[in-house]
């Protein structure tokens, strides 16, 4: 399935920011509540829960709430889109790799 444009920009906008990728760690190890989230750092609760806004927008992370607890938990399917997209990127500059090598290849040596 090929993912839209504006939703993969998204996604890489949310991995620009160095909390951000921190939270996505974090994420990746289990679900934790925004205060498990902000512990680690040096911002204000409002500041994080605007990055955790972005994640979500992104699609990366999904939240619910129990009580006045929200928790987030990281969509480890939303990362296949990046790591498929890469992967395209990688192929096309594998090919074109490859058909330099073919090129110097024939070249006559001096």
């Amino acid at each position: 399935m090929m993912q839209e444009p504006a939703a993969l920009d998204r996604m890489f906008h949310a991995l620009s920011d160095r909390s951000r990728r921190g939270m996505v760690d974090r994420l990746g190890r289990g679900p934790a509540s925004v205060s498990e989230l902000a512990a680690p750092l040096s911002m204000a609760l409002p500041t994080v829960m605007k990055h955790l806004g972005v994640l979500e927008d992104s699609g990366l992370v999904s939240s619910q709430k129990n009580g006045r607890v929200r928790t987030y938990h990281l969509r480890k399917d939303a990362l296949g889109d990046v790591e498929r997209w890469l992967a395209e990127r990688r192929a096309s500059w594998n090919k074109a790799f490859d058909r330099l090598d073919h090129f110097l290849a024939d070249e006559p040596s001096e």
